[in-house]
């Protein structure tokens, strides 16, 4: 496995990022803790959660934290799992309706940070992320709420997600001024498909120096090798865009087959071979899927590779303004 640091900070952590969405609704917690197991001996130690994952997913319908508890009795069996992991979770969205279970209020911070930390059997989280940017809470209000659960000793570091190049620039400014360290990360939607966030997302993290962590790093399974697959079990949307982007498809199917590769870890060796990038997310539901995607760091992906790939699924342009400017 190969390391790096989050962004600025000294926190260093594996080229792959596993996630556990499927943990529970998707994977039973057996095979869970086994390839959280697994993940570790292959040296990947930086785990994603989220405080909503688990509720109402998947097949097995869970119920909301359910994947934290999973991750909290992995920990708990000892053998040094949680000191090996750096463990990142993230809090927004609404527990219920009622008007203060959701966002990023100092009241909602704090409740669910020290609901995390209980479904997860430990102390402090070593990245807390906020999963949405929340427009109605001032910035003051959330680093001070921030500040008071790192006094606490409940969080290391600070984190977001889906946040936009603007928001990022807001964040750090703020805290730059509250003399907080302020956020290391961001965690985005990007893959060979989706590549907005070229344009002001990643300048704004290289800028501000941040780690960024891909989320959908195959695009919903569209890059993993989907022609292959059977068609039984699509979902609509997903057959829809198979067909409108099928000779496309085929293009990067059979490239990752000239390459000796499957088409999944084509898609996740690009990623890796993005300068901003530090981890894609990996979420396995299987240990094949895990052992799979295992190899994607040891990938060298030649020029030519790279630009076939850019002229398959080309970006925007590069950043913002030249982009779409001059």
């Amino acid at each position: 496995m190969q390391y790096t640091h989050l962004g600025r900070s000294g926190l260093v952590v594996s080229r792959l990022c596993l996630g556990t969405m499927n943990f529970g609704c998707y994977t039973s917690e057996a095979d869970s803790c086994a390839i959280m197991d697994r993940a570790l001996e292959d040296g990947v130690n930086f785990f994603d959660t989220a405080n909503n994952y688990g509720g109402n997913l998947g097949p097995e319908r869970g119920h909301r934290g359910w994947t934290e508890e999973i991750i909290g009795r992995w920990f708990a069996q000892g053998g040094g799992r949680r000191e090996k992991v750096v463990i990142a979770s993230k809090l927004y969205t609404n527990a219920d309706p009622w008007p203060n279970d959701g966002k990023l209020s100092a009241r909602h911070i704090k409740m669910e940070c020290e609901a995390t930390l209980r479904r997860l059997q430990i102390d402090c989280l070593d990245l807390y992320q906020m999963h949405h940017i929340d427009r109605a809470t001032p910035w003051e209000e959330i680093w001070e709420a921030m500040e008071q659960l790192r006094r606490e000793g409940k969080i290391i570091y600070c984190g977001s997600s889906n946040f936009a190049g603007w928001h990022i620039a807001q964040a750090r400014e703020r805290a730059a001024k509250r003399n907080f360290f302020g956020l290391i990360s961001e965690q985005s939607i990007y893959n060979l498909n989706t590549r907005a966030i070229e344009l002001e997302v990643i300048p704004a993290c290289q800028g501000y120096g941040l780690g960024l962590i891909i989320w959908s790093p195959l695009a919903g399974g569209l890059l993993g090798g989907v022609l292959q697959k059977p068609v039984e079990g699509r979902s609509e949307r997903l057959a829809a865009k198979v067909e409108s982007m099928r000779p496309q498809l085929e293009a990067y199917e059979n490239l990752a087959k000239e390459l000796g590769l499957h088409p999944a870890n084509l898609g996740l060796a690009w990623l890796l071979h993005q300068p901003a990038v530090t981890a894609p997310i990996i979420g396995p539901r299987t240990m094949e899927q895990l052992d799979c995607a295992l190899e994607v760091p040891e990938i060298k992906l030649d020029d030519e590779t790279l630009k076939k790939l850019d002229n398959l699924f080309p970006g925007p342009g590069g950043a913002a303004p030249e982009a779409y400017a001059w």
